[in-house]
């Protein structure tokens, strides 16, 4: 029971959560209309959600013996021993398979885009993690390639307005993360985390702020454009911009004042007024072009 516990986390399936971006077609871009086109998003989500948990057992294979010295990586089971890299390593490339496999026979589009978000983790795994700037903007094209599955690769046109705003959100989120753990490591943050050491909290604070900002003007344009109100049949899509702001405003509360800030899925689960923002915004949006 211990070892499949063990296995479990290894694949992480709390962070799927994150893969809900593919959803978004579905929801902005009026999908749910088509049965079919429902069961092609569950898939690349699904597909997702493989792609991803290989992607986490490979990084905590290369990151082993740098995890055992960290806080709290130190537990993660490659780390602690609890899991050879033998084992998973293998379970990388059976998750690899299945997602391209199950991505496959989606649409030609979304096994594309599952193969790129591989093959850009690998490269963010062994380099790219370690360039400043480059490591967050690698992240973020990460969550972009989730939300191109979820739209152009099911046959959806995205929006650029929303493609803006996913962007902007995921660059918000990346330059948080390491806010919070170059505050949470202090002055070990480099041995930790070797990009840490070149990041400032003025610039990280700089970023972060730019993000938020244009991330927020980038919706409230998005909800005001004609062709927004044209394909959801309502103008009143702005209704939902508080909800935004209180999510935003939130997740900097937690980045400054309480410790966190460092995983969106752990700050939903943490923090009842963040998940309520979300779960009003989510609401929201439905009950306005349902």
């Amino acid at each position: 029971m211990l070892r499949a516990r063990d296995l479990v986390r290894l694949l992480r399936p709390q962070q799927w959560v994150k893969n809900g971006f593919v959803l978004a077609g579905v929801v902005f871009g009026h999908g749910w209309e088509d049965p079919h086109t429902v069961v092609l998003a569950l898939s690349a989500f699904v597909a997702f959600c493989l792609a991803s948990s290989a992607v986490y057992a490979f990084n905590d294979c290369v990151d082993a013996e740098q995890d055992r010295g960290h806080p709290e990586k130190r537990t993660r089971p490659v780390a602690s021993g609890a899991v050879s890299i033998a084992e998973a390593l293998t379970l990388a490339a059976l998750f690899t398979l299945a997602g391209l496999a199950l991505a496959s026979l989606t649409t030609w589009g979304v096994a594309a885009t599952v193969a790129g978000y591989l093959a850009l983790n690998a490269a963010y795994t062994l380099g790219l993690k370690h360039v400043p700037v480059i490591d967050v903007l690698a992240l973020a094209s990460g969550f972009m390639l989730r939300l191109l599955a979820g739209t152009a690769g099911i046959g959806i046109a995205p929006s650029n307005w929303l493609l803006a705003c996913g962007m902007l959100l995921t660059l918000f989120l990346g330059f948080a993360k390491r806010r919070a753990e170059l505050e949470r490591l202090a002055g070990d943050a480099g041995q930790h985390r070797a990009v840490l050491a070149a990041y400032s909290t003025r610039f990280l604070d700089g970023a972060i702020t730019a993000c938020a900002i244009g991330m927020i003007v980038a919706y409230v344009f998005y909800t005001l454009a004609p062709e927004t109100a044209e394909l959801h049949g309502t103008s009143r899509l702005v209704l939902s911009v508080p909800w935004v702001l209180l999510g935003t405003l939130r997740y900097l509360f937690r980045l400054r004042y309480r410790g966190g800030g460092g995983d969106p899925s752990s700050e939903l689960l943490r923090d009842p007024a963040l998940a309520a923002a979300v779960v009003g915004w989510l609401g929201t949006v439905l009950w306005l072009i349902g």
